[in-house]
């Protein structure tokens, strides 16, 4: 028997957690050829089937159940180690979504060094889930609401609170924006997700004919800042446009759910960078 890779137990120990080859290569930022080739492989090194293969995903075997068990631990004890190496938490990686990263981490980061001088830190902006082994990720950030996975600790940070913005301009000349009225007389400002459409169907509103669309939040706000129209947004996010007279809240939502930012660690961490960019993090959006 030949005793098998790192990669390959990486390639395994993704797949066995996805239970789908094409998304555990997503995760690896590989081929799903390639995935799928080296858990072949691995499963004749050891002569043992770790997979029974179905139309639609995979499931483990007794053998793979069993394996997969040790395989984590065995990853868990390396995670540790590789933590240990760097005890004084001098780099953290930290992934969060593109528009929280140049929103609100880009214009501040500079202030970690008060806190903890000897954190450097890298901000990675993905709305991606982080696979923390595979992405070097350290810790995330993330919008959204329990549960974030088995394998992590997440910690509530802030709620969304969406707010509606819009310029000064903008908001003297398109008269009175009522959340229970007919909105139709503004133009409304999409990012990536469906907030507006959420608000417009419980007040029972119809749909504006005039939109402008962004994949992004932050991009979004810039445009309302620019007097495009109304963007819909997390007040942390809108904040320091608002407080520096770039924007204007016309309302607020009243919200007091589980959905909001979360900070996401693996549970195996524990480290000064990560305790101490914790602390940062709650005092920024405080």
């Amino acid at each position: 028997m030949h005793l098998p890779s790192l990669n390959a137990l990486r390639m395994f120990d993704a797949a066995a957690r996805r239970l789908n080859f094409g998304r555990a290569a997503e995760d690896l930022n590989l081929t799903q050829s390639a995935v799928a080739q080296q858990v072949r492989r691995l499963e004749a090194d050891l002569g043992q089937k770790l997979f029974i293969r179905k139309a639609r995903g995979l499931a483990l075997t007794a053998a793979g159940r069993t394996y997969t068990a040790e395989i984590r631990r065995a990853m868990a004890i390396i995670e540790d180690a590789t933590y240990a190496l760097d005890a004084s938490g001098q780099t953290l990686t930290l992934s969060a979504p593109p528009s929280f990263a140049t929103k609100l981490l880009a214009p501040n980061l500079s202030s970690v060094s008060e806190l903890q001088p000897d954190i450097v830190v890298e901000i990675r902006a993905s709305e991606a889930i982080a696979n923390f082994r595979a992405d070097a990720v350290d810790m995330a950030v993330r919008q959204g609401e329990p549960p974030f996975g088995d394998d992590v600790n997440f910690a509530f940070l802030c709620p969304l609170n969406l707010c509606a913005v819009c310029s000064t301009d903008y908001a003297q000349t398109a008269g009175a924006f009522d959340m229970d009225e007919t909105l139709t007389h503004h133009r409304l400002i999409y990012d990536g997700h469906a907030h507006w459409d959420a608000l417009l169907d419980q007040a029972g509103a119809p749909r504006p004919s005039q939109t402008l669309r962004f994949n992004q939040t932050g991009l979004a706000l810039d445009a309302a800042v620019n007097g495009q129209g109304v963007a819909l947004a997390p007040a942390v996010l809108a904040r320091a446009d608002i407080e520096a007279g770039r924007l204007v809240e016309l309302w607020r939502a009243d919200e007091d759910g589980p959905h909001g930012y979360y900070i996401v660690t693996p549970k195996s961490a524990d480290s000064v960078a990560i305790e101490a960019m914790s602390k940062w993090l709650k005092t920024l959006v405080s």
